[in-house]
């Protein structure tokens, strides 16, 4: 494809994303689409001659479109917010276009000096204190994965330049709550801790993790000859956005030297707001945190900020220096690829970039203030609906719903729930996902798509209300 093909190509696409998102809220949320069908539509082999752009765009149209779920509706409520906005898709856009790769700060300096400004930025709108210092990486799992190791190595005076966790004598022990995300035990494992040296800590009636038996845990493995290591802690856990208590909880791990991690990949954004930063009291007293910007703030994916308070120590963790890489700026800048796991990385810092300036700080503010605002319109409707509970709070923009009709035994409801939320999933109407809490299946409703808007959260009431409630219970 020569420059003037790809310019015609390339407007040819930005319209047709944008004439995409212009009607995205005429598709029904979710597909109907059954497993192997998008794949028996294409070809099993490779086209032996170069294919039309034209051929492509109607494959585009008339084989993938049809086998999406359309994340950018207004009337999606699964999972989390994943907005993608449109000022950080042209980042993202120019950042492919360019081409070019952060293998060394020499390599690409703008790369590397746009990330500092980048992640810079989002640190003073997150009102956290100058000695955290930030880094980009692809998602809140590899976040995760980097702080456990790093809390492995200054556990263990840096075993890795010896003999490893092989050459341990006590093992190391991870804490983490029932209501951490999966990629938390996931890091564990692949950090070498081992799954019987996860240990879960006991939670609250609100789902947080419990400080008081956090130390007891702590105590326990002390006693009996284990090397306390890590401890995990969540601002705004997965299923219900649950708050465990930062401060209380680095008050447990302090005296002890334990690593505090901070998992606010999707509730840390809310901390643009002022009136929101209670939720994570005593964050700078935390050794490392992960914020997903591709979630709620809206950046594109992959875009997920990584930030520590001691940097020195993550880069003698994840530091190599081949010879092929060296610079005379070296000791002057930063090499990013001793700030992580891969060695070259993309330009992500331009869709976060672009999205800060085109929307300002006012602009994200005002965004998340009204995806709170129509999360608490719709816990107050579902609170005084007769037959309908929630059964977590909703410090966020997450609601943990379930209609309980009368005269049904746990099973009975669990197989009610999981019946509406398939059959208002499939009628396209809105995108809900079904979770366990506790044992017990609930519906979440995730508030947040960028263009949802009030009349969108009334609608899904009524959907909600339509679906649940029309059908004779099976006792």
């Amino acid at each position: 494809m020569t420059p003037e093909e790809f310019r015609a190509a390339g407007h040819r696409l930005v319209d047709w994303i944008a004439d995409y998102r212009a009607r995205v809220a005429t598709f029904p949320v979710m597909t109907p689409t059954e497993p192997g069908d998008i794949k028996k539509r294409l070809p099993a082999t490779p086209p032996d001659n170069p294919d039309s752009f034209d051929a492509i765009i109607r494959d585009l149209d008339e084989i993938v479109m049809p086998g999406l779920v359309h994340w950018q509706h207004p009337r999606f409520f699964g999972y989390f917010p994943s907005n993608g906005s449109l000022s950080s898709v042209l980042g993202d856009y120019v950042s492919t276009g360019l081409g070019v790769l952060g293998l060394a700060w020499q390599s690409s300096p703008a790369l590397t000096e746009v990330e500092e400004v980048a992640t810079d930025w989002m640190r003073d709108m997150l009102g956290l204190s100058r000695a955290w210092s930030g880094v980009i990486q692809d998602t809140a799992s590899t976040s995760t994965l980097i702080a456990l190791i790093c809390a492995r190595e200054r556990t263990t005076g840096y075993a890795l330049s010896r003999g490893g966790l092989q050459a341990e004598t006590q093992p190391l022990i991870v804490y983490t709550s029932a209501h951490s995300h999966s990629s938390v035990g996931k890091a564990a494992l692949l950090a070498g801790f081992g799954r019987d040296n996860i240990h879960v800590v006991p939670h609250d009636a609100a789902c947080a993790m419990r400080p008081d038996a956090l130390r007891e845990a702590i105590e326990a493995d002390l006693r009996r000859g284990a090397k306390p290591c890590a401890i995990v802690a969540t601002v705004g856990t997965t299923t219900s956005t649950a708050l465990d208590p930062i401060d209380a909880i680095a008050g447990v791990a302090e005296p002890h030297g334990l690593w505090l991690h901070v998992d606010g990949a999707m509730a840390g954004v809310a901390m643009i707001l002022p009136e929101c930063r209670e939720m994570w009291r005593g964050i700078d007293r935390a050794d490392s945190l992960v914020v997903n910007a591709h979630k709620w703030l809206g950046a594109a994916f992959d875009c997920s900020l990584y930030y520590v308070r001691d940097a020195e120590h993550l880069v003698r963790v994840m530091s190599t220096n081949p010879s092929y890489l060296q610079s005379a700026a070296d000791g002057r800048v930063k090499n990013f690829r001793d700030w992580g796991l891969p060695l070259g990385r993309r330009f992500r810092a331009l869709k976060l970039w672009f999205l800060i300036r085109e929307q300002g700080v006012s602009g994200l503010q005002a965004r998340i203030r009204r995806d709170l605002a129509n999360a608490q319109w719709l816990a107050s409707q579902v609170r005084t609906a007769p037959g309908w509970r929630l059964l977590a709070p909703v410090p966020l923009q997450t609601l943990c719903v379930r209609h309980e009709p009368a005269g049904l035994d746990a099973a009975a409801l669990d197989r009610h729930t999981l019946a509406w939320a398939e059959r208002l999933n499939r009628s396209g109407a809105a995108y809900l996902t079904p979770a366990l809490l506790d044992g017990t299946w609930v519906v979440r409703v995730s508030i947040g798509a960028e263009p949802t808007e009030r009349s969108h959260v009334e609608a899904l009431w009524t959907a909600m209300r339509t679906e649940a409630e029309r059908v004779e219970f099976q006792r």
